[in-house]
């Protein structure tokens, strides 16, 4: 089976109940793998699908429906990443530790108090140095397996 568009997500349905009948054959993808419009995957259940996307489509998310047929749905389960949850106390300890893992060249993702993390934090992939920096400038902290609303992504740059 060859699958060419996302048919919505499970997470933006207004009606939970639309397909609570349907058993959901799992595609269970690392993050870095939501990036790919081409790929092939085994479902929790064996069956190997194709994943074609068009050019210019979205990144695979958590909860994307991928197949609908009768009796089933063929859905998008994404693994938790291992990261950096950090939480700086000032906006100059906020400032520093952004400027200084920004020369990294990390990727991070930034939520607010309305996030599911109740606080203003940025996120990071999980890398030993960084974590050593942390405790090492008494940035508050704590090592998390997240399943993110968007994949990390390498980022472009010149000097």
């Amino acid at each position: 089976m060859i699958i060419a568009k996302v048919l919505g997500n499970l997470h933006d349905l207004p009606d939970t109940e639309t397909y609570a009948g349907l058993h959901r054959e799992k595609v269970v993808l690392p993050s870095a793998q939501l990036v790919k419009r081409i790929q092939r995957a085994t479902t929790d259940h064996g069956n190997e699908i194709g994943i074609r996307l068009p050019s210019g489509s979205g990144d695979l998310r958590d909860g994307d429906i991928l197949h609908i047929a009768e009796t089933n749905m063929i859905v998008v389960s994404v693994l938790p990443t291992d990261v950096l949850v950090i939480a700086p106390k000032t906006i100059t300890e906020m400032g520093t530790t952004a400027h200084s893992l920004g020369n990294r060249h990390l990727q991070a993702q930034f939520f607010d108090t309305e996030s599911e993390y109740g606080a203003d934090v940025m996120v990071c992939a999980y890398d030993h140095t960084v974590e050593d920096y942390l405790r090492h400038n008494a940035v508050p902290y704590t090592r998390q397996e997240r399943v993110l609303p968007v994949p990390f992504r390498h980022a472009e740059h010149s000097h």
